[in-house]
C-alpha cells in the first residue's frame, strides 16, 4: 500500500516499535489501525470506520460472550495470543450450539513493544477469524506506558445466533447422561510451561488451540438435544465437570483410563508436578447427553478434524453433594475436587 497525503511515510514494521503517540487518538494511531488493523481485518463492517459495527441477524436467541487473552508467552507452540483471542471467544459462543458471526477486538499495547510482532498478531488472528467463518467488526486500541503492561493484551466479544429447537445450557445435565470428550486433555497448558521452562521431549508438544464451532455444528445438526457443551479451558477437565456438576445438582464418575492424555503430556505433568485433569485445553470440548445419542455423537466427533481422538470418559449420576469422582487405573476411587489455588499462570 502507497504512503498517503495523511501518512507521508509508511509504519516500519520490520524495527518500529509502539510509541505513547500510537495510542493519542491523533494521526501515529490512525496510521496503525489502518495499515496493521484494518488492513488484515479488512471486511465492509469494519471498514465503515464507525465507532460501532451495525449488522442485520436471523431472528431468534442471540448469544454474546467476552474473553481477555493475557498470555505469557505471546508466541507458544501451536498458536500465539491471536489466534488463541479468536478461537477462545468463537468456542464460548459455540458452546451453547450457537453459530458464531461477529467479533470485536481490542488491544493494549506497551510502548517499546516491535510492530513486526504486532503485525504477526494481526495476522494470526486475521487468518483464525477466516477459518472460523466469522468477521472481526469492531474493536479498540490503547497503548500503555513501558512497563505498565506485558507486551499485548486483547479482549474478544463474540455474538452468535442459536438455531431453532437448540437448548444447550450447564444446567441441563441429568442422571444416566454419558460425559464425552473430543481429544486429549492438557495439551495448552502443558506446551504453555513448557515453552517458559525450555523442556525438549521427543517430540514437540503443541497447543491444541482452534475454533470448535465447525465441529460443533455437525454436532447439533446430528443431535440437536445435546444437553451440555463446554470447553474445559481454566482448570482443565476436573474443574469444567465441578462446574457442570453444580449448576446441575448431579454427581460425575469418570473412567482415569477412558481420558485421552498424550504420553508426551503425561510425562511433562510428572516432571512440573501437575495433573492433567486441571490443565487447560483450547482446543476440546467436554459433550454430556443422553446415553441413546452417545455413539452417533462419538462418531460425528471422531470423524472431524478436531475430534479424531474422542472418547466416552464416564457418566452423570445422582449425588445431592454433587462430588465428581474417578475410577483409578489402579481400581480404586478418588474424588476429582474443584482446583485450588494456581498450576499454571496466564495459559490463556
Amino acid at each position: 500500500m502507497a504512503a498517503t497525503r495523511r501518512f507521508p511515510m509508511k509504519l516500519d514494521l520490520k524495527k518500529g516499535k509502539i510509541e505513547m503517540v500510537h495510542g493519542s487518538g491523533g494521526r501515529a494511531m490512525a496510521q496503525l489501525i489502518e495499515e496493521i488493523f484494518v488492513k488484515h481485518f479488512s471486511n465492509p463492517l469494519l471498514e465503515q470506520g464507525n465507532d460501532q459495527a451495525m449488522f442485520n441477524v436471523d431472528a431468534g436467541r442471540m448469544v454474546m460472550s467476552c474473553d481477555g487473552h493475557v498470555i505469557s508467552p505471546l508466541f507458544f507452540p501451536g498458536g500465539d495470543i491471536g489466534s488463541l483471542s479468536v478461537h477462545g471467544t468463537v468456542n464460548d459462543v459455540a458452546m451453547s450450539g450457537a453459530k458464531a458471526l461477529y467479533l470485536s477486538a481490542s488491544f493494549i499495547i506497551e510502548e517499546g513493544y516491535p510492530l513486526s510482532d504486532l503485525n504477526r498478531i494481526v495476522q494470526s488472528m486475521a487468518a483464525a477469524a477466516t477459518k472460523a467463518g466469522v468477521m472481526i467488526v469492531t474493536g479498540d486500541t490503547k497503548v500503555v506506558e513501558r512497563g505498565k503492561g506485558d507486551g499485548v493484551f486483547i479482549t474478544t466479544t463474540g455474538v452468535g445466533v442459536v438455531p431453532e429447537g437448540v437448548h444447550i445450557s450447564g444446567d441441563k445435565a441429568q442422571a444416566g447422561d454419558v460425559i464425552l470428550v473430543s481429544g486429549s486433555m492438557g495439551d495448552h497448558g502443558v506446551a504453555i510451561m513448557s515453552s517458559r521452562e525450555g523442556l525438549e521431549f521427543e517430540t514437540e508438544i503443541l497447543s491444541d488451540s482452534a475454533a470448535l464451532n465447525g465441529l460443533i455444528a455437525e454436532m447439533v445438526e446430528a443431535v440437536p438435544d445435546i444437553h451440555c457443551l463446554r470447553d474445559p479451558t481454566r482448570g482443565g477437565l476436573a474443574t469444567t465437570l465441578n462446574e457442570i456438576a453444580q449448576q446441575s445438582g448431579v454427581g460425575m464418575q469418570l473412567i482415569e483410563d477412558n481420558v485421552p492424555v498424550h504420553e508426551d503430556v503425561k510425562a511433562a505433568c510428572e516432571l512440573l508436578g501437575l495433573d492433567p485433569m486441571y490443565v487447560a485445553n483450547e482446543g476440546k470440548l467436554v459433550c454430556i447427553c443422553a446415553p441413546e445419542h452417545a455413539e452417533t455423537l462419538l462418531k460425528v466427533m471422531q470423524n472431524h478434524e478436531y475430534g479424531k481422538n474422542a472418547a466416552i470418559v464416564g457418566k452423570v449420576v445422582d449425588d445431592e453433594h454433587g462430588f465428581v469422582q474417578m475410577e483409578t487405573t489402579f481400581g480404586g476411587s478418588r474424588i476429582v475436587d474443584w482446583l485450588a489455588g494456581e498450576q499454571l499462570p496466564r495459559i490463556c
